[in-house]
């Protein structure tokens, strides 16, 4: 069976690069992935599979049943679809560089609803030996917005026993793969954070609040906070991304907008952060007169693989890709909301080898504009996919 897997996925490789590429020429942000999605529908619905759209507005579920006799349980299998608002670097260098400014897949979503519908292809083809069924997820919004659990409450889980979900990674070459134990990626919180000053002319600074003085040591405090509050055993970030404020040169700002980002593991360290975060802003605001704003959001929980999702996902890169070719890893800051499937059912969200063989520049990751992929890894994560399913259907 491995035999005919591997020849299949070998004749459908072509297509996968060119399904990826187009793909890659096309990007869409979340929510806004149309084309995307009709293609996608149009892909299951031409293997003759039930097909379900404008699951959340842009996603698509597909279903292969089974038809072999068994325990018949039911798999869940999830792709990501939005691209990120980033321009493209490789433009002028590869012919399947965005042609959408300011827009491009620079985290590797092409290849994961390339590789789920090459899996789909082949599962498909195979459904007289699945003994149980197989949905196929095709997921709108995670880069922020977080379209995973609005599929969740639209039913995509009902019947579902089990699931898999796995990511592009430029850390490994194609045909590896990366797994973590327990903890695989961070929990994600937000915060919108305004200091209020008072404003006032530059050259007479005794008479104003500097919203941009406060806001420079609110900063510089925060990252006391993992320094000298956190066990150095435990792992948290807190990081602010964006800063805004001020007029002119001689003017002394009334008002700072800046946005952030806190990670975690662990739910109670997640909670102490934010408490940790407030203490330090009020401290610095009010021993400076000002006063502040704090919008903070539990964003993604941290995506927490199941034991039983890490022995099969290994159990079946050991039997497909060959002993030595999955790899534990250490877990990602990063975030995910597949965090949100794994909080209903079992599973594992594992890495995709696919270091590009020839970057602009060796060394880009995740969320680069000169973000790329070596396309040997799309066959390698559609028979992840498959051999995944038989395997777990197979009981």
């Amino acid at each position: 069976m491995r035999d005919r897997i591997v020849a299949r996925l070998s004749e459908l490789q072509p297509t996968l690069v060119e399904r990826r590429r187009d793909f890659h020429r096309h990007p869409e942000l979340a929510l806004h992935e149309h084309r995307t999605s009709e293609i996608v529908a149009d892909w299951l619905t031409r293997l003759g599979l039930e097909v379900q759209t404008k699951v959340f507005g842009t996603g698509v579920v597909g279903r292969i049943r089974g038809k072999s006799k068994g325990k018949h349980r039911t798999i869940a299998l999830r792709a990501d679809m939005d691209a990120l608002p980033i321009q493209d670097a490789k433009v002028g260098h590869r012919d399947y560089a965005s042609t959408v400014p300011g827009v491009m897949h620079a985290c590797g979503h092409d290849a994961h609803v390339t590789m789920l519908l090459g899996a789909a292809t082949v599962l498909t083809e195979l459904r007289d030996d699945l003994a149980g069924d197989v949905v196929l997820l095709f997921q709108p919004a995670e880069e922020g917005v977080g379209g995973a659990e609005p599929m969740i409450k639209a039913g995509v889980l009902e019947g579902v026993d089990f699931i898999l979900g796995q990511h592009m990674t430029p850390l490994q070459p194609a045909g590896e793969v990366g797994v973590s134990h327990g903890p695989a990626m961070a929990a994600a919180d937000k915060f919108l954070l305004k200091i209020r000053g008072k404003g006032g002319h530059g050259a007479y600074p005794h008479l104003t609040v500097d919203a941009v003085q406060i806001s420079a040591q609110v900063i510089t405090a925060l990252q006391a906070i993992v320094a000298r509050t956190v066990d150095p055993l435990q792992s948290a970030v807190v990081s602010v991304g964006t800063i805004h404020g001020g007029y002119n040169f001689n003017v002394i700002a009334d008002v700072v907008e800046m946005k952030g980002t806190v990670r975690s593991f662990d739910a109670t360290l997640r909670r102490e952060l934010h408490a940790r975060l407030e203490k330090i802003v009020r401290g610095v605001t009010e021993a400076y007169g000002a006063s502040y704003e704090l919008d903070y959001e539990y964003h993604y929980p941290p995506t927490i693989n199941h034991a039983s999702g890490v022995a099969h996902v290994l159990a079946v890169a050991d039997q497909a890709l060959g002993q030595g070719k999955a790899q534990i890893v250490a877990p990602s800051m990063g975030a995910e909301d597949f965090s949100y499937f794994l909080e209903k059912i079992p599973g594992c969200f594992y890495w995709i080898g696919g270091r590009a063989k020839d970057p602009i520049d060796p060394g880009y990751g995740l969320h680069h504009p000169a973000f790329d992929i070596d396309e040997t890894a799309l066959s390698v994560g559609a028979q992840m996919f498959v051999e995944g399913s038989m395997s777990y259907l197979a009981g």
